[in-house]
C-alpha cells in the first residue's frame, strides 16, 4: 500500500505541472491589460512610461519563458506570488476565503449523502414499485437541471414571492456555526440536489446487482433478517461504484462552487476565482488554479484508498 501511496504521488507531479502550464498558457492568450486596468482601465489617456514601469513592476514585461520559469520554480517553493490588483499574498487570499467554500462543500455532502443512499437503497429494494418510478423520476429531472439553472430559479422564488435576498455578509462558522448553516443551507441545497441524484441512481443500480449474487440469496435463505442483509451484505459491496461517484462529484462540486457562490454572493474560493478573472489578475487565478488541482489530486487519491478500505481483495493485489 505504501508503495502505490508513493507512485501515486509521483504520477501527480507532472499531472499538476501539465495543469499549471495550461493556464499559464491561457492567461497569456486572454486579452486584457491588468497594468492598463490598474491606472484606469482599457480606452482611457493613460501615460506610456507610468504604464511601462508598472508592467516592469509586475514582471509582465519579462520574455514568456522566462514568467513561466519564475512561476514554476515558485510554486513548489510553496510561493504563489502576490495579488495584482490588491498587494496581498495569494496564500493569503485563498486562506480567507476558504473556510467559506469549505463549509458549503461539507454541508453540501450532509445533504448529498442524506438523501441519495436511502433513496437509491429503497428504489432497489422497490423495484418497479410506484416508488421506484417516482424516485427515478425525481433523479433524471435533477440531473438534468444544471446548478446555476436551479439556484437563479430557486433565488428569483424567493426574491419575487417571499422578498427574500441573500445576505451581504455571511458568518464565519467558526465564530456563529447556527447562523453560518442557516446561511449556507440553500446554496447547499442547489448543489447538493444534482450531486444525490447521480449518487442515488449509482446506489440504486449498484444494489441491483449485488442483490442478485449468490450470497444475499443464500444470507436470506439461512434466516438473516432482511436489514442485515441489505446493510451488512449488499450495501457493503455495492458500495465501491458509489464511492468513484462521489469522487467525481466532488470535482465537480469544486467548480461548482465557482457559480453558486457567484449566485449567492458567498465570498468564497469560487467567487474569489471569477473577481481575479474580471481584474485581470494573473497571479491570483494561477494561485487559486493551483489549489483547486492540488485538491483535485488529493481527492483522487483519497478514493483509491477508500477503495483499499471498502474491498480487501484491491488491498491485497
Amino acid at each position: 500500500m505504501t508503495a502505490y501511496i508513493i507512485k501515486r504521488l509521483l504520477w501527480a507531479i507532472p499531472t499538476f505541472i501539465g495543469a499549471m502550464t495550461l493556464i499559464f498558457l491561457v492567461m497569456r492568450v486572454l486579452p486584457g491589460d491588468v497594468a492598463l486596468m490598474m491606472l484606469g482601465g482599457e480606452g482611457q489617456n493613460v501615460d506610456p512610461v507610468q504604464l511601462e514601469q508598472l508592467r516592469t513592476q509586475l514582471g509582465l514585461n519579462r520574455p514568456l519563458w522566462e514568467q513561466y520559469g519564475f512561476f514554476i520554480w515558485d510554486l513548489f517553493r510553496g510561493d504563489m506570488g502576490k495579488s495584482l490588483w490588491t498587494g496581498q499574498p495569494v496564500w493569503t487570499e485563498i486562506t480567507t476565503r476558504l473556510p467559506y467554500t469549505l463549509s458549503l462543500v461539507v454541508l453540501t455532502f450532509c445533504v448529498s449523502i442524506s438523501i441519495a443512499l436511502p433513496f437509491g437503497i429503497t428504489a432497489a429494494i422497490k423495484q418497479d414499485s410506484w416508488i421506484d418510478y417516482t424516485l427515478r423520476t425525481i433523479s433524471i429531472a435533477g440531473i438534468s437541471i444544471p446548478n446555476f439553472y436551479l439556484g437563479l430559479l430557486i433565488l428569483m422564488v424567493l426574491v419575487t414571492y417571499f422578498k427574500w435576498f441573500p445576505p451581504l455578509e455571511y458568518a464565519p462558522v467558526w465564530q456563529n456555526p447556527g447562523v453560518a448553516i442557516q446561511q449556507l443551507f440553500l446554496p447547499a441545497i442547489v448543489l447538493g440536489f444534482r450531486q444525490s441524484c447521480t449518487t442515488m441512481r449509482m446506489t440504486r443500480s449498484s444494489m441491483l446487482e449485488v442483490m442478485r449474487e449468490d450470497y444475499v440469496r443464500t444470507a436470506r435463505a439461512m434466516g438473516v433478517r432482511e436489514r442485515t442483509v441489505i446493510t451488512a451484505h449488499a450495501l457493503r459491496n455495492a458500495i465501491l461504484p458509489v464511492v468513484t461517484i462521489w469522487g467525481m462529484e466532488t470535482i465537480m462540486l469544486i467548480g461548482g462552487t465557482v457559480i453558486i457562490e457567484t449566485i449567492f454572493n458567498i465570498p468564497g474560493v469560487g467567487r474569489l476565482m471569477v473577481d481575479s478573472i474580471n481584474h485581470r489578475d494573473v497571479n491570483l487565478v494561477q494561485g487559486v488554479t493551483a489549489f483547486i488541482c492540488i485538491v483535485v489530486l488529493i481527492v483522487n487519491l483519497l478514493v483509491d484508498l477508500a477503495y483499499a478500505a471498502i474491498d480487501p481483495r484491491i488491498r491485497y493485489k
